[in-house]
């Protein structure tokens, strides 16, 4: 197990030429074949460092210390979703890609330019695969802006090079927002560094830094996570990004990219600013609230499917920073439980979305419907990621939102706090919102008349509907048994809160 996590984290980095070789030269199968045997090793040195409660620490500079790589409570869910997903993902990004290119080329394609495009798409999803893992693996905050940028790169080249629509305009809009995010969020870790003398996780100490500091950096990380997140007010890119993204690109941003903003507020506000983030989490907890509505809301006037997850997603994220701010173990340790079932869910109905471009040739809601009888797995499939989202036994969505609710109720009880008890009524409504939309998209889609226009469509390929199956089956057996990862998140935030 020496070197790792190391290996986890920089094997796709440095094997993505060899991707891009074997895409160019030989097509898409061994492209995707290596790309899948790369991150499913390093999905496996992930697991076995969890199990064993693994960390790395290396020597780099003088000025920003030294670089590791942990894997505790909070960062191997996140961890281990985040390779879970992206090596799942590329056995479904082939179908899907080669569709892709073809559709943009009006299928006049010839080979060795859809092997370049091959090639270099596999390559470009190595790296942005392994700029989220960095991420929450990163024990310094240096290290941690590094690699949260590294995201950026590969992200804005996919959705340029193969998005819909105005795909340069939204992937610069994607670079935009997030990079202005990024650098709000280095001046909070600027301030925090330069004051105690290092920006090492372990040398962070708030009673160190000066009050005024401790505030503005503790906001400064806020905001810059927040555009991340795509919380409201920091959500304009997020619709617009993720429903021009190729569709396996928005089954990561969406279910595994964007949540690290909330890694990042657990790990760099509430552990290691803790009295700050005491008096900040009221209103973490009705930003969280405000976010629910907003998304819910907005998701139910949607005829875009994947515009409707977009939404979606936002809302979602408004759970995660609701479970926050609720101050409580077991509603920080369901925001958590919330990254984990939201990337499965919405991972499972953003692929949905794929197989209906791909096989309806339509993401508009209103030309589909009654397609259950001709796709039954994908329909299965896009069932139990709705229900997943919506919280229902015995998907894993049940199991956290549950404790998420029952944290924030806790915390408005025992507090007699009468804003907490309305933002915990209001987080119901949210909740009824989430059933709406997703109900309705259910029915819509897979329910009532088939048009004729799609009366000859046909299930799609295992390339597309095995990662689904697996995904699916993955959700069911955590909401079966959540001790698989709850009993290292609840340690993790009982000693996060001091308890």
């Amino acid at each position: 197990m020496e070197f790792g996590l190391l290996q986890a984290v920089f094997l796709p980095l440095f094997l993505a030429p060899v991707a891009y070789v074997l895409g160019t030269r030989y097509g898409a199968a061994p492209a995707m074949w290596f790309s899948f045997a790369v991150l499913l090793y390093g999905t496996v040195l992930v697991v076995l460092g969890t199990i064993s409660g693994y960390s790395e620490y290396y020597p780099w500079t003088g000025e920003f210390g030294g670089f590791g790589f942990s894997l505790d409570g909070l960062s191997s869910p996140f961890a281990i979703i985040i390779y879970v997903l992206s090596t799942i993902l590329v056995l479904y990004s082939r179908p899907y890609m080669v569709h892709r290119f073809e559709e943009m080329a009006n299928g006049t394609l010839q080979t060795s330019a859809l092997n370049r495009q091959v090639g270099l798409y596999f390559a470009l999803y190595l790296v942005f695969a392994m700029g989220m893992l960095g991420t929450v693996l990163s024990t310094n905050l240096i290290q941690f802006y590094v690699f949260f940028e590294i995201m950026l790169i590969p992200g804005f080249f996919l959705v340029s090079l193969w998005g819909d629509g105005p795909r340069r305009k939204i992937g610069l809009m994607f670079l935009f927002w997030t990079h202005v995010g990024a650098v709000v969020l280095l001046l909070g870790f600027l301030m925090i560094g330069l004051t105690v003398g290092s920006f090492d996780f372990s040398d962070i100490s708030e009673s160190a830094i000066p009050p005024d500091i401790v505030l503005l950096s503790a906001i400064a990380i806020s905001i810059g996570l927040g555009v991340k997140l795509a919380v409201f007010m920091f959500h304009i890119w997020l619709p617009w990004v993720h429903g021009a993204a190729p569709t396996p690109i928005s089954a990561l941003l969406s279910p595994a990219m964007i949540g690290i903003g909330a890694y990042g507020i657990f790990r760099l506000v509430v552990e290691f600013l803790p009295n700050t983030f005491a008096d900040l989490a009221i209103w973490f907890h009705i930003w969280g609230i405000v976010t629910m509505l907003y998304g819910g809301a907005m998701a139910l006037m949607q005829d875009d499917i994947k515009r409707l997850f977009a939404y979606s997603s936002i809302s979602q994220m408004g759970y995660l920073l609701f479970g926050i701010g609720s101050l409580s173990v077991l509603g920080m340790a369901g925001a958590e439980m919330m990254y984990i079932t939201h990337a499965l869910g919405k991972g499972l109905l953003f692929m949905t979305a794929g197989i209906l471009i791909v096989k309806a040739g339509t993401r508009s809601i209103s030309k589909l419907g009654g397609l259950a009888g001709k796709m039954p797995i994908t329909a299965v499939c896009a069932v139990i990621g709705a229900l997943t989202i919506m919280g229902v036994p015995p998907t894993s969505g049940f199991m956290g939102e549950w404790i998420l609710f029952y944290g924030a109720l806790e915390t408005a009880i025992s507090e007699g706090s009468m804003v907490r008890a309305v933002t915990f009524g209001l987080g119901l409504v949210a909740t009824v919102l989430t059933m709406s939309y997703m109900l309705w998209m259910l029915k819509r889609v897979f329910f009532g008349k088939t048009p004729e226009h799609l009366e000859k469509v046909k299930e799609a390929g295992w390339h597309m509907t095995a990662p689904m199956m697996v995904l699916a089956g993955f959700t069911i057996v955590l909401g079966i048994y959540p001790d698989i990862f709850l009993e290292g998140i609840i340690p993790y935030m009982e000693g996060v809160l001091r308890i």
